[in-house]
């Protein structure tokens, strides 16, 4: 009778474990960065205007706040020295993670920006220059 029990329960654990495991999916993020930018993008002219209104606000990424301080003058210097631009990889830069949700809450919080998206991911990939 007890080894009766012991297989019926050995059975149902089994069983219990086959179906749960049936039942896994990972979170699927789309990397939708919105149409490709193929004119020259510029870091003073097309990123930081975005920054500007989007992240460097009080409380967000500004000076004393949250890293990286996208600010005009630390913008810069902050995304390489904090590994947030990957010039090799730009879909796998730390900075587009962030903005597409990939990595976390989409940043900017008030949701994606693809239009956004797409000027920062072609300006890392023409080589994220400082112009």
């Amino acid at each position: 009778m007890l080894s009766k029990n012991v297989m019926l329960l050995a059975l149902s654990i089994i069983l219990v474990s086959y179906l749960l495991s049936g039942c896994y999916k990972d979170k699927t993020v789309v990397l939708d960065t919105g149409a490709e930018i193929t004119r020259p993008v510029t870091f003073s002219g097309d990123v930081v205007p975005i920054f500007n209104k989007s992240c460097a606000v009080s409380g967000c990424h500004s000076a004393g706040g949250k890293s990286p301080d996208l600010t005009v003058t630390n913008a810069y210097n902050n995304l390489f020295s904090g590994n947030f631009i990957n010039k090799g990889d730009a879909a796998n830069s730390e900075l587009i993670k962030w903005m597409t949700g990939k990595k976390s809450t989409p940043m900017p919080v008030s949701g994606i920006n693809k239009d956004y998206n797409a000027l920062v991911l072609a300006w890392i990939k023409q080589g994220a220059e400082n112009n």
